[in-house]
């Protein structure tokens, strides 16, 4: 099958939908599948053509970046025949280019599918709301235009405004995790190379440093953490400096968080490899996922946290709360609520055994191997579909 995947960034960017992408396109190839991601040339040093572990990477040059987008003229061209050279289109949302090329699909006779990640909330301002609005109406094009829209759990799917508009095309699959497989001793490694030795608990949090993260919950609830955990720090993995769209975001919220770094209780890791997030999971007592609001779904890392005998504390958000009640390995807090983060950190921390659980089920349930044969099997139905209607 020659699978078309659409979107706007890919890897080496960073964040829940390029993992979630490179994951599935990197299993589909290895099931058989000619697979080729259509994406952007965000930074002007990626080739415009790649082969990587068995996926053709194919990238539009941009003229611009505007808030979270780019502009590229000859995205329109390229996607096009790239279209009429696939047999499925897989699209991932938000994403403002989506509605062309679903109907691009329809012109051409090819099936598409969406993925819809999360709804797009951009930080406050008057250009923001203008590009909110024009995505949410391209969103809703894409979904008209297209044969079915994934998501990752029913929960999410029945709160979202833009899902529960198409609950008779959605299809609940859910999202690939990888386990690393991890070296021995590379876990202590981890520990003297970040100098951790001698204290603790840690606290981890996995993310971008921006908005919708929540990072000023966790930051708050610091103070009566250290009142029964004075060692305590929190490590914070993922791009934290020149996060696109995010400037506002880190200056009021920098000042204080160097504050906790230079007393110890903080520690900036910055992007690290997959080998290294298994060692640094294999190095906390507790994630948090302090999301506030629907532009977090689910939150992978909280899966690849339970795989490795982690438990969570994650807000109460519809798709986020999901992962602790599917695998009771955490609590949920109310969202931004930073007094009940805390408390239920602490609960945790003083009966951490009580919520590692078997990691066995959540390891096949979530692997990208079963995954990808779930979207084969949608991809395979939607073809067949299409071939008896013309028949």
């Amino acid at each position: 099958m020659r699978i078309l995947i659409v979107l706007t960034y890919y890897r080496p960017h960073t964040s829940g939908l390029t993992i979630y992408a490179e994951r599935l396109a990197k299993a589909l190839a290895r099931r058989g599948h000619q697979v080729t991601v259509f994406t952007t040339q965000y930074d002007r040093s990626l080739p415009l053509e790649e082969i990587i572990d068995g996926v053709r990477v194919v990238r539009s040059p941009i003229l611009l970046k505007i808030s979270k987008g780019v502009i590229s003229p000859t995205f329109g061209y390229r996607v096009t025949r790239l279209v009429r050279q696939s047999d499925v289109i897989h699209l991932h949302l938000p994403q403002f280019d989506a509605a062309g090329v679903a109907l691009r699909g329809r012109i051409f006779g090819k099936p598409s599918v969406i993925t819809y990640h999360c709804d797009l909330q951009l930080p406050r301002g008057i250009f923001n709301i203008i590009v909110n609005q024009v995505v949410h109406i391209m969103n809703h094009l894409a979904a008209i235009f297209t044969n079915q829209v994934i998501t990752y759990t029913q929960d999410y799917a029945d709160h979202s405004p833009y899902l529960r508009r198409y609950l008779k095309k959605v299809k609940i699959i859910q999202p690939p995790v990888i386990l690393p497989s991890v070296l021995s001793g590379s876990a202590r490694e981890f520990a003297i190379k970040n100098q951790l030795n001698g204290k603790g608990p840690f606290i981890g949090m996995a993310a971008r440093f921006a908005t919708e993260k929540g990072v000023e919950v966790l930051l708050d609830a610091m103070p009566s953490i250290l009142q029964k955990h004075p060692k305590a720090m929190v490590l914070f993995a993922g791009q934290y400096q020149n996060v696109i769209g995010e400037d506002r975001y880190a200056a009021r919220l920098f000042p204080r968080i160097q504050e906790l770094v230079a007393l110890g209780h903080w520690k900036w890791l910055g992007v690290i490899g997959q080998d290294e997030m298994a060692a640094f999971y294999q190095n906390l007592n507790v994630l948090t996922v302090p999301s506030l609001n629907s532009t977090e779904s689910f939150g992978l890392v909280q899966v690849e946290a339970m795989m490795n005998g982690v438990p969570v504390a994650a807000s109460n958000l519809p798709g986020v709360r999901q992962p602790v009640i599917m695998t009771g390995m955490g609590e949920i807090f109310g969202i931004s609520d930073a007094a009940m983060l805390s408390e239920k950190i602490c609960d945790i921390l003083a009966s951490h055994h009580n919520y590692v659980k078997d990691p066995a089920w959540i390891i096949e349930h979530f692997s990208p191997d079963t995954v990808a044969g779930l979207y084969e099997e949608l991809f395979e139905s939607i073809l067949v579909e299409g071939k008896s209607r013309h028949a």
